[in-house]
């Protein structure tokens, strides 16, 4: 596993306000990880937000820092806490008070990947979780605690853009109650994360580029969003969930034939985007 757990990039002209951070498009799957799991390399890697780093990677040529974590989300996972423990896996921890996402595997240290197939033949040493949390999940979290509170020092606000992606078929349920079915789904933990304003605004930009955009159904945002969503001090966080079929073949996990216009689509969006940070950044200026 690659002992930098993090791609940080940062503009040589930083004057907005927004930070893209991917927390779920990792692809390095180490060895040592691979020989521990029971799955193939393909099948391992059917929880990862594949290649959404590389539609929100332009964004330090728009005056945006840009971080994506490396390791990839079966290892560990960014969008839960740390103490986020599965006792089924880990080895040595008790049973904590009930938890939907560790019960269907997916703590921290997840045990299983997408469609509930187990990672693992049994269980794991507690002393390789917390080696996992403590050099992978902590480097990442830090720095971007650090950058929320350097921006926030520097424009007066912060803006987190947490980018993923999400599988066409979790959004079947919508499609069959009689909505028309999103390409993208923002999340705002229901207005707690971020002003409406900015949503509004993230909002519009998706849809002026002719996209289906829904707020908070299915996906309201995680532990990243209610972690740096923090309104009261001027910290805003969105999470940005883009249906996969867009621009890959989610069966083969690589890109599809559409790829290179969305990408293109997204770095303009990526750019519409970075300039409400600078816009407000003004605004509070004069």
């Amino acid at each position: 596993m690659n002992k930098m757990p993090f791609t940080l990039k940062i503009p040589e002209s930083r004057d907005t306000s927004v930070v893209f951070a991917s927390p779920h498009s990792g692809r390095e799957y180490g060895r040592r990880f691979l020989r521990k799991s029971i799955l193939d390399e393909q099948m391992i890697r059917t929880s990862e937000d594949a290649f959404v780093d590389l539609l929100f990677d332009s964004a330090p040529e728009h005056g945006a820092v840009f971080l994506a974590a490396n390791f990839p989300r079966a290892f560990v996972d960014l969008n839960r806490n740390a103490d986020e423990l599965d006792s089924a896996l880990i080895d040595g921890i008790k049973k904590s008070a009930p938890n939907p996402r560790i019960a269907s595997g997916l703590g921290v240290v997840p045990r299983v990947v997408s469609g509930g197939r187990p990672i693992y033949r049994g269980k794991i040493p507690q002393e390789e979780a917390s080696t996992r949390i403590a050099e992978y999940w902590r480097p990442y979290h830090d720095t971007l605690y650090q950058i929320m509170a350097d921006n926030r020092a520097k424009f007066g606000e912060a803006i987190l853009v947490d980018c993923h992606s999400m599988p066409h078929e979790a959004l079947d349920g919508l499609v069959r109650s009689g909505m028309r079915r999103p390409e993208v789904v923002l999340g705002d933990r229901f207005g707690a994360s971020a002003g409406d304003h900015i949503v509004s605004e993230i909002e519009d930009i998706f849809r002026r580029h002719g996209l289906t955009v829904a707020r908070n159904t299915p996906f309201a945002g995680a532990y990243i969003a209610k972690r740096y969503g923090r309104t009261n001090i001027n910290q805003h966080a969105v999470q940005i969930e883009i249906d996969r079929s867009l621009y890959m073949n989610e069966q083969l996990i690589r890109p599809n034939g559409n790829f290179d216009t969305f990408r293109s689509m997204m770095q303009t969006i990526t750019r519409e985007i970075a300039a409400i940070g600078r816009k407000d950044v003004q605004l509070a200026a004069e």
